[in-house]
Formats: C-alpha cells, structure tokens, sequence
C-alpha cells in the first residue's frame, strides 16, 4: 500500500511537470507572437478610438465594452478555430482569406480619406448632436468598429500561429492554448489602453479642480491636449488601416517593397515598407471606393 501510494505520487508530480512545462510553453510562445504581432497590435489601439469620437462622456466606456465583447467574440469563437481547422486541413487558403480582408481594411481607410476630400451636405448642430446621441448611430460605430477589429485581429491570429508552428515541438492544443492565451492578452491590452485614452480630459479635468498647482497644471494640459491628440489618433488610424491592409496584399504575393531599395532590416527597412505598403493600400482602397460610389449612381440613374 504504501509502494503503491508513493508510486501514484510519483505520477501525479510528472503529471505536474508535464503541465507545468506545457504551461511554460504557451507563455513562451505566446510571448513571441504578440512581440511579432506589436505592429498591428498598435494600429488597432490607433484604429478605435475614432469610433468613440464624438459620444456623451458617459457612453465612451460602455462603447468599448461593447467593442471589447465583440473582439473577445472574433477572436477567440470564430477566428481561434477557424485558423486551427485551415491550418489542419486548407492551410492554403490562409493567406487568400486575410488579403481579403485586408482589401476591405483598404477600402475603410479610402472611404475615411474620400470623407475629408469630398464636400458632404453640412448638418445643423442639431441634426448632429441628435444623430450621435441616437443608439442606431452608436450600434452603426460598435458594428464598424468590431468589423474592422475583425480583420485586425485575424492578421494577430494568423501571426501567432504562424509563429507557434515555427517550434521545433508543436501539438494542436498547444497552438490552441497559445492563440487563446494571445487573444485575451492582447484585446485585455488594447481596450484597456483604448479605454484610458477616451477617459485622459475627464481625469484632466479632475485634476485641474484639485488645490495642488502641480495637479492642476497636469490637468489643464491633459484637458487642451486630447482632443489634439484624438484627431491625431484619428488620422494615425487611417493611416493605419491603409498601411495594414496593403501591407497584407502585398505580403501576400511575397512582395516585400524594402527590399527594392536594398532595405531587410532595421528601422529605415521598416520606414519604407510602411509607406509604400500604404501608398498600395491607399490606391486600391481608392478603386474600390470609386467603384463603390459610381455604381450604385449608374443604377440610379
């Protein structure tokens, strides 16, 4: 009895390494994907603040809540097994999918560029501050928003995979459990991040109210510098979508622009893959705006 004792305690201690090391595993990997998926990890901290924009102080958070819930959904009900099925069975049709996608991110960057270029029917203060207090205009942002988080998030996952299958030793639920561990890491990042951005003039303003000069000064410089740095934001964001989508197509014909110029790492081959990825993006986001716009005119007319 004893003997026998000492021998399921011994099994239960390797079970424990086994776990422990496996948990170990995860988290390295982990680690290496999300350091890999940063640059895309930072677009989408660019990319959503923009769809918050604009509301009452008291629906920012809710808003990201609801844009959290709809990215913890993308990311771990619908891409986590899908990416683990194509990569399984079709892994093929990884790279197609996501230039897909990344032709739609294009297009929502051109569509916000074609807004600030193109006149649009100016609205009376009125009309305005009742369309963005409506909740159709708030389900409208939360849908765009978690659309485009979408495709954000399925270019992290596919990142991610991608690195955990560059292990020597790789198994399906390793991959599983570091594409989860990734998913809820990030978006936990990212809305929380999101989140105190929005919140900066409300925690301005109650540091300027407050007796210590110091605190005051803080404040008041939080207060006139957001907005500056929401429309930065802003315009980082489309930047950010252009810059991302075509860096997706591009890449996705095995293209890298940098290395035109001779360029394979560092900063300077970072620089000018950015830009030239974007000046791609930015033009086929273009046509498909046109095409966009045009149509639906020719049916009507």
């Amino acid at each position: 009895m004893p003997s026998g004792l000492a021998a399921l305690l011994d099994d239960i201690a390797t079970i424990a390494k086994v776990a422990a090391a496996s948990v170990d595993d995860v988290a390295a990997a982990a680690g290496k994907a999300g350091s890999k998926a940063a640059g895309v990890v930072i677009d989408d901290t660019a990319v959503t603040p923009q769809y918050v924009t604009g509301f009452t102080p008291d629906r920012e958070l809710p808003i990201i809540w609801r844009i959290a819930k709809g990215s913890f959904f993308n990311k771990l009900v619908i891409i986590l097994p899908v990416a683990l099925l194509l990569s399984l069975f079709l892994p093929w049709a990884i790279t197609p999918i996501l230039m897909l996608g990344g032709a739609y991110l294009c297009f929502e960057g051109a569509e916000k560029v074609w807004e600030k270029l193109v006149p649009h029917e100016e609205e009376s203060l009125v009309e305005e501050l009742a369309e963005l207090t409506s909740a159709e205009h708030e389900q409208n942002m939360v849908k765009g928003a978690v659309r485009t988080d979408f495709i954000l998030s399925a270019e992290i996952m596919a990142i991610a995979l991608n690195e955990v299958k560059s292990l020597a030793a790789t198994s399906i639920w390793l991959e599983a459990g570091v594409l989860a561990f990734v998913a809820i890491a990030i978006t936990i990042a990212v809305y929380g991040v999101v989140g105190l951005i929005v919140k900066m003039d409300d925690i301005g303003l109650h540091m300027a109210q407050r007796e210590n000069g110091g605190s005051q000064a803080i404040g008041r410089g939080l207060v006139k510098g957001m907005p500056k740095l929401l429309a930065a934001l802003s315009t980082i964001g489309t930047a950010a979508m252009l810059w991302v989508g075509g860096q997706i197509i591009v890449h996705g014909f095995g293209i890298h622009p940098a290395e035109f110029f001779g360029l394979h790492e560092g900063a300077l081959a970072w620089i000018a893959d950015a830009a030239l990825c974007g000046v791609v993006g930015l033009a086929i986001g273009a046509v498909i705006v046109l095409a966009h716009h045009m149509i639906p005119k020719r049916k009507a007319h």
